[in-house]
């Protein structure tokens, strides 16, 4: 059984006496002329907005998975802890806005790349906010991701049947190291440039895959202008586009599964059936 629609979405029903006076009949009170009423703004935009909502509805018929999707019961004694994951979503969703808005303005070119980062942060508008809100924020969703699986752990919602969840979200931290090591090259100065040496060749020194990953990365054996124009492509379309994939399945999950009651809290037990177990 689906929940019902929010309050705000519902149609206002009539008002007592709205639909005689809608059909014309008299008002004693006013002489028998018909009582007219004008709806307030509110009420115009709540019918706006209700209209809007079952003309979608009623072509695509998503409220049913919508209502189950975000109106769902959770347990008791859930607090803040549980508002790691969203933070997570909602800071790789900021991620994504600032660096299409990056990605207009830069070019993944070794002799204009630095140039344009520059131009970027020094002459355009909001040019340093939008790219701090980027640089930060990749540093911010690393935190709230590890957060958010220490949560995950320490409560014990990796366990049956959430192991993949669990395992997803694994999924989930490698790519977003990805994404922070493509992109710290991005603005290919003396300190990324060098640091990116080293990343590559750390990789390298894996067992089996460790020399075809780093080769793979460079673009080839050594680190020239492929790399750079590599790093970029698996930064703004790789990798975002298995986070956003994987999110899904993430949620997905959730909703299906349900959520982990806090460790701190025991399941109440039936009394019925200890008596019948004595």
């Amino acid at each position: 059984m689906t929940p019902p629609l929010p309050k705000a979405l519902r149609r206002t029903p009539p008002r007592p006496g709205e639909d005689d006076r809608k059909n014309g009949k008299r008002n004693g009170r006013n002489g028998g002329a018909p009582v007219k009423t004008k709806p307030t703004g509110k009420e115009q935009a709540v019918e706006g907005v209700a209209g809007v909502v079952g003309w979608l509805d009623e072509r695509t018929g998503a409220s049913p998975f919508l209502r189950g999707f975000l109106y769902r019961k959770v347990p008791k004694g859930t607090n803040w802890y549980y508002t790691l994951g969203s933070a997570t979503m909602f800071a790789f969703l900021s991620q994504a806005v600032t660096g299409v808005f990056l990605a207009m303005y830069y070019e993944p070119d070794p002799t204009r790349a630095y140039e344009s980062a520059s131009r970027i942060t020094n002459d355009l508008f909001l040019g340093e906010f939008v790219r701090g809100m980027h640089r930060w924020g990749s540093s911010v969703m690393i935190i709230l991701i590890f957060l958010h699986m220490g949560r995950t752990f320490f409560f014990g919602a990796y366990k049956y049947p959430r192991e993949l969840n669990w395992i997803i979200g694994v999924v989930l931290v490698i790519l977003t190291f990805v994404m922070s090591l493509t992109g710290y090259l991005l603005p290919f100065d003396q300190r990324s440039y060098w640091a990116t040496i080293v990343a590559a060749n750390i990789n390298g020194t894996g067992p089996l895959v460790g020399p075809f990953l780093s080769d793979f990365l460079r673009g080839g054996a050594d680190f020239g202008a492929t790399t750079l124009s590599r790093f970029y492509a698996i930064h703004m379309l790789l990798v975002p586009g298995l986070i956003a994939a994987l999110i899904g399945a993430h949620l997905y999950l959730v909703a299906k599964l349900g959520t982990t009651a806090p460790p701190w809290l025991r399941a109440d037990k039936d009394d019925k059936l200890r008596e019948e177990r004595v």
